[in-house]
């Protein structure tokens, strides 16, 4: 860690102006664009490109060869698996410049995307959802919801620590206890 408290590897670049929170680590060859918030205790992989204007939330996991586009939000404890593709526009053409058609993706608290997963701009992704690897996200995702395939559907429902829950909605690692309704999950209070 530096005198700023953070870690940027030699090979990274950093534009300015931006906001990197303590104990935060940017590994190799990570470009972080201009008016990027990147949260504390974030770790930005190998060739993770940022920005501009993404907000990376506290406890971000951002694996290698990841690229957060302008109007990407992560909230905080986010898992972006390796490879895992953020697009920005719906209907790109090389010859045609959309830049200002960018669309917001928000990504809920402690969701995870798998690696190879593909994030159709405009669409947010659920607190403490799961993207399975290699699925192609193009609608909303509840939170808690287990998605996979091509497009992605829900094919169950996810704990707060990643378990797959069973019919009693009941979570095998922590015995926290779920309900669901009106096709929504939400953890029982005590």
């Amino acid at each position: 860690m530096t005198e700023k408290g953070y870690f940027v590897h030699e090979s990274a670049f950093v534009d300015a102006p931006v906001s990197i929170g303590e104990g935060t680590k940017i590994w190799h060859f990570v470009h972080v664009l201009a008016h990027t918030i990147i949260g504390r205790n974030c770790v930005l992989g190998q060739n993770v490109m940022a920005g501009p204007h993404v907000r990376i939330g506290d406890g971000c996991k951002i694996q290698n060869n990841v690229a957060l586009y302008k109007g990407v939000t992560l909230e905080a404890d986010v898992f972006c698996g390796p490879s895992c593709v953020f697009t920005n526009v719906l209907t790109p053409r090389a010859h045609v410049e959309r830049k200002d058609e960018f669309s917001e993706t928000l990504v809920g608290r402690g969701a995870t995307i798998g690696a190879n997963a593909t994030i159709v701009c405009g669409n947010q992704l659920g607190a403490y959802c799961m993207i399975a690897a290699g699925a192609v996200v193009t609608t909303n995702v509840p939170d808690f919801a287990l998605v996979a395939g091509i497009p992605a559907r829900r094919i169950g429902w996810v704990s707060r620590s990643g378990e797959r829950l069973g019919e009693d909605l009941v979570c095998p690692r922590t015995g926290e206890c779920y309900a669901e309704t009106d096709g929504q999950l939400r953890l029982m209070e005590d």
